[in-house]
């Protein structure tokens, strides 16, 4: 049986829906693959944490002080001592150990018995240092997810910039083209031809110039995440919140990383008052000693009792106590001022974080468009005969520098989100969705 071509388009018809079917299952299969190996800012940051070699040191301090504690707390070892007493050097018994009957060959043992107050202020002050050590590790992984993240960050808007400068590269080569005819068809000049072809090559220095601070980005992420820092960047997360709110900025400043680190060393300095403190209290030492004589004479025990004297206690024990608390009132000086000094970096920030955010959108309702809108306005005039060239290159060459500022002030700006917005140590599991107020 023949079909005729009106039986036959059906097929066809399905034919060619099962292959653009097939072509945009592809196009969104090669798009998730691309998704999927994407390198995304939270992962950048958990690939940091897990490449620190700083966080491993801070714990190995914190370790090694937790170690010193237990060890502080114990009493010292006891001392054995051995030797030989009223040993005749010369006459009739000279070198006899069981002659003369005041020879003795004497074992002992000797134990200082240290105050448990004194033991547990020792142990006490290697566990503030640990303590300090701890602080330590949550201000270098503050500190770690703000560098990692402005890294990231860097790239991105370095990469898109690259992007604009493409575009506008490829919108100025057909000026090129347009220059070339308008010269053919005697309705432009040479000079209009080779403004033209300048204005591409400035263009592509500018692209030169960005790929290099590409590389020079990819440098700089790559200290963090090694190797994945070359592979494609995910979408930035919303830069448009942070994680607290500005009311609650001064109680977070209490818990800044640094600050924290300065209140465990103030706390470290008072337990090295208390340990200075109880120094102020000799410890007493006991001996106890057997002696053996010959066998003509009774063996013997001793037993002895040593008590440091302290003769001069206003001019040693006090001044040490003194001095310790002059660096207790240092440490709490010190933070105290970097509290204040934080508090006006951050809300300098803040405000300069807020008043960057009115800008990009002051870009993005007015500058922007205006500056498209001239270009645009300098294409069709040049086109229709009733502009110049070097309107059209002027119009461009401004919309570009717009465009490019704009990312720039962008750029800044996300610098400024990541400072702020890992003030604290913060988790990966969920982006923050608070907006300060």
């Amino acid at each position: 049986m023949v079909l005729h071509s009106s039986q036959r388009a059906p097929s066809r018809q399905r034919h060619h829906i099962g292959l653009a079917a097939l072509t945009l299952g592809l196009a969104v299969t090669a798009f998730t693959a691309h998704a999927a190996g994407s390198l995304t800012l939270d992962e950048a940051l958990r690939l940091a944490q897990e490449r620190s070699r700083q966080l491993s040191a801070q714990d190995a301090a914190a370790n090694a002080s937790r170690q010193m504690a237990v060890a502080a707390g114990q009493r010292p070892d006891p001392t054995l001592k051995v030797g030989v007493n009223n040993l005749p050097v010369d006459g009739p018994d000279r070198l006899s150990l069981t002659r003369d009957f005041m020879t003795m060959r004497s074992i002992g043992v000797m134990q200082e018995i240290t105050r448990g107050s004194k033991l547990k202020a020792r142990s006490e002050r290697f566990e503030r240092e640990a303590e300090v050590a701890v602080a330590g590790r949550a201000l270098a992984l503050a500190n770690l997810q703000r560098d990692a993240a402005i890294a990231w960050l860097d790239r991105s808007y370095q990469e898109r910039m690259r992007e604009v400068l493409v575009g506008q590269r490829d919108e100025a080569k057909l000026q090129i083209d347009a220059a070339d005819a308008a010269y053919r068809g005697g309705r432009g000049s040479q000079g209009d031809v080779f403004a033209a072809r300048s204005a591409v090559a400035l263009i592509e220095d500018r692209i030169a110039q960005t790929e290099r601070q590409i590389a020079s980005a990819k440098t700089q992420l790559a200290r963090w995440v090694g190797t994945p820092a070359n592979d494609a960047l995910a979408e930035p997360p919303a830069l448009a919140t942070i994680g607290w709110r500005l009311d609650d900025l001064e109680s977070r400043l209490a818990h800044h990383p640094e600050i924290a680190v300065m209140l465990k060393r103030e706390e470290l300095a008072q337990a090295e008052v208390e340990v200075a403190r109880s120094s102020k209290k000799s410890d007493v030492s006991v001996e106890v000693m057997y002696s053996q004589r010959g066998s003509a004479y009774s063996n013997m025990v001793s037993v002895n009792v040593a008590i440091p004297l302290q003769w001069d206690p206003k001019n040693r024990q006090d001044r040490e106590v003194a001095a310790k608390l002059a660096m207790l009132d240092q440490m709490r000086a010190e933070r105290e001022e970097a509290t204040r000094a934080h508090l006006a970096e951050v809300m300098a920030m803040w405000q300069e974080w807020q008043s960057n955010r009115d800008r990009l959108a002051r870009y993005d309702a007015s500058l922007i468009p205006l500056a498209t809108e001239r270009t645009r306005a300098s294409v069709a005039a040049y086109r229709g005969a009733s502009g110049t060239l070097t309107a059209v290159l002027e119009a461009r060459r401004n919309e570009i520098d717009t465009r490019v500022e704009r990312l720039r002030l962008d750029m800044d700006t996300a610098r400024l989100w990541a400072q702020l917005n890992y003030l604290l140590p913060a988790g990966h599991e969920a982006t923050p969705s608070s907006s300060p107020r």
